[in-house]
């Protein structure tokens, strides 16, 4: 991959991993209820996920996903209702105080492995990267090598910031109205990220 060709990348994946979805929510929601530091297992579930899907990506497996009606439309569907339940649970516990919750780091991976695996961005996100990026001429694995690094270190460093986002909207104490107001547009958010995913088309379809 030439330099030019990691700099237009890298711009994208920027831009790919900083517009905020249902993972950058769910970081600022981890960062709000847990702290930074025992939010980070959120950031490495994340990471499990990207590095998944960059290596389904070059197999081909998630445009052979996107091009099963079927399955996306089972997948959409399951992932729609985890997304909107988030939100309505989300949204009836907004009123509680904030708290450092104890929740165990393999609840808190699991969860944002849950919620990265079913977010609609990646899938298409990842398939806009492998059909616009990968050089059919060059071996893939050359470009892996130059890719996978890239992918992964943007994606933590931009997670890690939501992070600590939310894990300074927590620790700033700007008053019992303002948190439940934060904590309700968040489950919103998780409520519209469901419906969209659930009235979403296949990526590459109409």
């Amino acid at each position: 991959m030439s330099f030019e060709a990691w700099t237009i990348f890298a711009l994208f994946w920027i831009v790919f991993v900083t517009t905020p979805g249902p993972n950058a929510v769910n970081c600022i929601n981890n960062g709000m209820t847990l702290g930074f530091r025992r939010s980070l297992v959120g950031v490495l579930a994340i990471l499990t996920q990207a590095s998944l899907f960059l290596g389904l990506s070059a197999l081909g497996v998630t445009a052979l996903i996107a091009a099963s009606p079927t399955g996306f439309f089972v997948a959409k569907l399951v992932g729609a209702g985890f997304l909107i339940w988030m939100g309505v649970r989300g949204w009836m516990n907004a009123s509680k105080p904030v708290t450092f919750e104890p929740r165990p780091a393999r609840s808190v991976y699991l969860h944002a492995l849950a919620v990265a695996t079913i977010n609609p961005k990646s899938v298409a996100g990842y398939l806009a990267a492998f059909s616009q990026f990968v050089q059919p001429d060059v071996p893939l694995m050359q470009q892996m090598v130059v890719i996978v690094p890239t992918a992964l270190t943007l994606t933590a460093l931009s997670y890690v910031g939501f992070t600590a986002l939310g894990a300074g909207l927590g620790r700033a104490a700007l008053g019992a109205v303002f948190n439940v107001w934060v904590r309700r547009v968040l489950a919103l958010c998780f409520i519209v990220y469901g419906v969209l995913l659930g009235a979403s088309s296949t990526p590459g379809r109409t």
